[in-house]
């Protein structure tokens, strides 16, 4: 099997060949008007690296390893900054050795090991990370990454209650096989599925396939085990308590400084067999949002409730670029679901809405197959979602400079806020890059309000890319905070959030956590730096 990609989404089977590379550059140059030059691809084996600084112990020598393209691998997760520079070939500050534990006894060996010593430990998950999370600190005498891709199991499955016992280093795909022969699904897809584990999942507070009602992975943990350096930290497992805080919600986005999660009880159900799906087009933006708003707040919880502005609609949904749209879906183990659909397309069509019949896909017989979710513009987007984080391979090293961001506002805010953030950042696109693309679409949406999701792009000075992208990335932050909404809304904290987070949170409760902290690390070991000072 080919291994993972150091430098870029996925396998290294899936960085692009030289002809795609030529070919993407091309274009990018149509689009900018100037021409992208293509440059040489990365080579590890001329990287120079950082020796390790430790060695690992007789005892642990069976699960760490110095091995040069795992210590690339551990460096950074995937945001365009970490992504460029894994692509130059900058590994100044490199995990020395990296974990690879195979049971909750090596996960101990390995942070008392690193506790006794004085080692920085970083939980590393999938390292899908776009914000930091497991990027070794500057300061340290020694850092050791763990990774749990070796305790990838479903453990146990309680059919009658529908939770199933799992490791937390299982990716989003092997999961998912293990639970089909059960009959069962988790039903969690973020963006990042094919490479991001349940453990990470649950410390970052990722959000998933389900636009309404479950939409974090907090609404599916039932309980969890994490490891401390002063011992396991596990809850009872419960459909729901009322005995004080819980033990969980103060796992849940812990970004690795309290712990290793080990293993999880998480809410699991039937595989979806009802589908419903269809597109609403809208002459306008705003119309869009409204017709949202209308259904998340009628209560339906539909499964898939996202509206995409003109320019998201027009490059990823395959429309013309003037207008927007809604991609509703609904699904179910158990119920049909037609009647649902029916009903949040006839609220989107109060709203302006105009329906694309071709679109329309029910199908409550459960004998039927379907392309429920994968016709029409509905397939389209669901395709360009899916290939996103690769199609960003064919342009690394290019000079263009780009990201995401996304927040959450309630809806009373929405529409300033919304003017505003798309004022600030077209001026800071003109501003850093003469100019650029700024688009938006809903991820989630709640009753109280929608959680948009911004991209924007422009064209960097060939060297200049890290102090663009800073510019960019500070003008997005400090936008969305001026304007009330909050500095991450599934995307973690992470090192790059963390001055927009010191802001968000009460100071209070920054010492609460810092004192939490140190009953549980005293000697600070785990991800320092990550949501509160070391």
């Amino acid at each position: 099997m080919s291994r993972r990609s150091y430098w870029g989404w996925g396998l290294e089977s899936d960085e692009p060949t030289e002809e795609q590379r030529i070919q993407a550059a091309e274009r990018q140059s149509l689009r900018f008007g100037r021409t992208l030059e293509v440059p040489p691809r990365p080579d590890l084996d001329s990287v120079e690296m950082r020796a390790p600084r430790m060695r690992a112990p007789a005892t642990l020598a069976h699960l760490l390893t110095d091995d040069k393209h795992e210590r690339a691998s551990h460096s950074y997760g995937k945001s365009f900054r970490d992504k460029l520079r894994a692509f130059r070939g900058q590994f100044p500050n490199p995990p020395d050795l990296v974990a690879l534990p195979k049971s909750e006894d090596d996960v101990r060996a390995v942070l008392e090991w690193c506790d006794g010593q004085g080692y920085v430990a970083i939980p590393y998950g999938g390292g899908s990370s776009v914000v930091g999370g497991v990027e070794p600190p500057g300061a340290s005498k020694g850092i050791v990454t763990l990774d749990l891709r070796e305790m990838n199991q479903v453990m146990e499955v309680d059919p009658i209650s529908r939770a199933a016992r799992i490791q937390a280093g299982v990716l989003g795909p092997d999961l998912e096989t293990q639970l089909r022969p059960h009959g069962f699904t988790l039903r969690h897809y973020p963006q990042s599925f094919e490479w991001s584990t349940l453990g990470g999942w649950i410390v970052t507070r990722s959000g998933g396939h389900y636009a309404t009602n479950g939409t974090h992975i907090d609404d599916f943990v039932e309980s969890v085990r994490m490891l401390t350096p002063r011992g396991p930290w596990e809850s009872r497992r419960l459909p729901g308590s009322g005995a004080g805080p819980s033990p969980d919600r103060m796992i849940l986005g812990s970004e690795g400084i309290l712990g290793v999660v080990t293993e999880a009880w998480m809410r699991i159900q039937g595989r979806p067999v009802f589908r419903g799906s269809a597109s609403v087009t809208f002459a306008t933006w705003e119309a869009a949002a409204l017709a949202c708003k209308a259904v998340v707040q009628a209560k339906l919880w539909p499964a898939n409730a996202r509206i995409l502005d003109p320019v998201e609609a027009g490059n990823s949904a395959g429309l013309d670029g003037t207008h927007a749209i809604l991609i509703l879906g609904f699904e179910s183990a158990d119920v049909p679901v037609g009647h649902l659909l029916q009903q949040a397309m006839d609220l989107a069509k109060e709203a302006g809405g105009t329906i694309d019949e071709a679109s329309v896909r029910v199908v409550d017989n459960p004998v039927e197959t379907t392309d429920a979710g994968r016709q029409g513009a509905v397939g389209e987007w669901r395709n360009s979602f899916i290939r996103g984080p690769y199609n960003g391979n064919m342009t690394m090293g290019l000079g263009m400079v780009g990201d995401t961001f996304e927040t959450s506002i309630t809806w009373d805010r929405w529409p300033d806020f919304d003017r505003n953030v798309r004022a600030a950042m077209t001026e800071a696109l003109q501003r850093v890059c003469g100019g650029g693309t700024l688009s938006c679409r809903f991820t989630h949406v709640y009753p109280d309000g929608p959680a948009p999701y911004y991209t924007f792009s422009g064209l960097g000075k060939p060297g200049g890319e890290f102090e663009m992208w800073a510019q960019l990335k500070k003008a997005a932050s400090d936008a969305v905070m001026a304007n009330g909404g909050t500095i991450t809304h599934h995307h973690a904290v992470g090192r790059d959030h963390r001055p927009w987070y010191d802001i968000q949170r009460p100071d209070v409760f920054a010492e609460a956590l810092r004192a939490a902290k140190k009953a549980v690390d005293p000697n600070g070991v785990l991800n320092p730096g990550v949501l509160i000072d070391p």
